[in-house]
């Protein structure tokens, strides 16, 4: 139970930086993307502090051995970039150039009614059964 509770206090606390941070809005990634037009610079602040956070995060598990509420730490089985990760990488990348949204932010405003959103989350969830019913 302690477990279920820390992940939705994380969710939470993720969601809320989301819509702090604007990342809820596709016209702020499409902006980020848009180098050549009216740049938006916020999610560049965004990544930074979430691969900070995330560094310190790792560095620390890393350092303990196992999580505070669960037996062993679950990291991936493999590391190497092969080309299902890649293809896997281009797809997401320009879903997210021409959705606006990536996973954690769709949620979000999913949860905020956001027509587009809805077609997003509806969309990746599909994608996710596609991906385990197939194996690929």
């Amino acid at each position: 139970m302690a477990a279920i509770l820390s992940g939705l206090a994380m969710g939470v606390l993720f969601g809320t930086g989301l819509l702090i941070s604007g990342m809820t809005n596709p016209a702020n990634v499409k902006g980020f993307l848009d180098v050549f037009g009216e740049w938006r610079p916020q999610l560049m602040a965004v990544l930074g502090v979430g691969i900070m956070v995330a560094s310190l995060i790792f560095f620390t598990a890393r350092k303990i051995g196992h999580p505070l509420l669960e037996p062993v730490f679950h990291w991936p089985a493999s590391t190497k970039i092969d080309r299902p990760l890649i293809l896997g990488a281009a797809v997401f990348g320009a879903g997210w150039a021409l959705a606006g949204f990536c996973p954690g932010p769709a949620l979000v405003a999913a949860g905020a009614l956001n027509p587009l959103a809805l077609v997003f989350v509806a969309a990746m969830l599909a994608g996710g059964w596609v991906q385990r019913v197939t194996g690929r």
